[in-house]
């Protein structure tokens, strides 16, 4: 059959996840064709993932009928004919529920497959002379290979239905000798590091995603932040995704000189490490920010607000938030007023009405506590489904209210009287003490967390159970 021209760049899914077949124009005329086999802007405006290809291949096979494969690769290829015709086999050889998949198809000049990490792929010419030539988005090496998962191109179970007879085909002895689906392991996904793991936050995370052997933690013997080595001690084409659940919180302990230093040396220079090893190795980076990059004049803060930090830790999380935003795989989830298993101010409130004090606190800052399962929850919500890149605010919901507020809350939710708690302006609590600036207002606005499909549950919901529940104790 002649090669068909000027078809449309169409896109088509095909039943295993993320493999996509591609109609390509291609223009001719009597000196021959011409195509543009790959061109970003384009592949990417119709769905193609911007997989960023660091290297092109081709495979030259002077006779039809020879065969190769089944390999799985831990890189993306993008394939296409530069010349003759080949029939197409993929075979999902990822670990999940769509191991085995198979999807055949025949491709000339003017198609293309995009096939991703860990599906198996194998192709049969269908003509003399084809020149089968593929982009990757990662350099072939020797340690690479090892990581290859195979399949024998004669399974009986995935049954690929070659044109060509096998028994008359041309194989390598290799690609004899691959295994039987039965016997495949699968290929693992990438992994995700957790740095700051043994924090509030990093202890919601390894309760959420604990059993998944995919998502490694990380504390600060594991991994410094501080340390090249333990940069350059991670072979980082092995993961996708970096969790910066780690940072300085001592709000006016980084007012000294020495807080000052460790507070921009764990929230910046750090977080710039974090940073340029995700532009370097194309990965997801997601950090955490805070409402303190803010001033608090605003009623409600949107995630485009512009940064007005009043203090040292304000300053050191905008400053991180401004190096996140040049990741192209990022996600800056913006939190306020963090409470979960660790020192926190409901602990504090708690454990003040067990002994029987009436303590003065804040009635004049106002915002909504984040409890870091919802935190965790939300982060795994941004990246499990995919959402646009960028800033989210992320808190928990309902109606905002003072610290003096919550403080009688959990006086109440530990069978004390709420009158207990004397509420006080900032200045008037602060008279006299070395305090950093703090917002009054740390509202964040929700509304594109919740378009996004995530719902943050009602902070007094979160904070009966926390009280009730003896979390407060732990």
């Amino acid at each position: 059959m002649p090669l068909e021209f000027s078809k449309k760049l169409a896109a088509r899914e095909t039943p295993i996840p993320g493999v996509v077949l591609y109609d390509l124009p291609v223009h001719g005329d009597n000196r021959g064709w011409f195509k543009e086999n790959w061109q970003r802007e384009k592949m990417v405006a119709l769905g193609l993932p911007d997989f960023r290809p660091v290297q092109n291949n081709i495979s030259f096979n002077e006779k039809a009928g020879t065969t190769r494969g089944i390999h799985a690769e831990p890189w993306d290829k993008f394939i296409s004919v530069a010349t003759g015709k080949i029939f197409g086999a993929w075979v999902d050889l990822r670990q999940g529920p769509s191991f085995g998949t198979v999807f055949t198809a025949e491709l000339d000049p003017s198609q293309a497959i995009f096939i991703p990490r860990g599906v198996g792929n194998a192709f049969q010419t269908l003509e003399d002379n084809t020149a089968y030539t593929y982009l990757v988005n990662d350099h072939w090496s020797a340690d690479a290979q090892s990581q290859y998962t195979f399949l024998n191109l004669a399974d009986e179970t995935v049954s690929v239905p070659w044109p060509i007879p096998l028994s008359q085909a041309e194989l390598s002895d290799k690609d004899k000798a691959h295994p039987r689906l039965a016997d495949v392991v699968p290929m693992p996904p990438k992994k995700t590091l957790v740095v700051g793991a043994n924090g509030q936050l990093g202890k919601a995370l390894r309760n959420l995603y604990e059993g998944d052997s995919s998502v490694e933690f990380a504390g600060r013997s594991e991994f410094d932040l501080g340390s090249r080595e333990s940069f350059a001690g991670r072979n980082w084409k092995n993961y996708s995704t970096i969790i910066n659940a780690a940072a300085y919180t001592a709000v006016d302990a980084a007012e000294s000189p020495e807080g000052r230093a460790e507070a921009w040396s764990v929230n910046v220079a750090a977080v710039s490490a974090l940073a340029r090893t995700a532009v370097e190795h194309d990965l997801t980076l997601v950090h955490v920010s805070s409402d303190y990059v803010f001033d608090g004049a605003q009623v409600l803060h949107r995630e485009d607000e512009p940064f007005t930090p009043l203090g040292v830790y304000g300053q050191t999380k905008a400053a991180a938030d401004a190096i996140v935003q040049v990741v192209p795989r990022h996600y800056i989830v913006r939190t306020s007023w963090v409470i979960g298993d660790g020192n926190n101010f409901v602990r504090t409130m708690a454990s003040l009405a067990d002994r029987g004090i009436e303590p003065s606190v804040v009635n004049d800052q106002i915002g909504r506590l984040s409890f870091t399962e919802d935190i965790a929850a939300g982060i795994r919500h941004l990246l499990d489904s995919g959402v646009e890149y960028g800033t989210y605010n992320l808190s928990s919901d309902g109606e905002p209210q003072s610290w003096a507020d919550l403080a009688a809350d959990v006086y109440e939710l530990s069978g004390k009287d709420r009158a207990a708690v004397t509420g006080v302006s900032t200045a008037e609590y602060f008279k006299g003490k070395e305090a950093a600036p703090r917002p009054l207002n740390s509202v964040l606005d929700l509304a594109k967390i919740k378009a996004a499909g995530y719902e943050p549950a009602l902070s007094s919901t979160r904070l009966e159970s926390y009280v009730k529940n003896g979390l407060i104790k732990q």
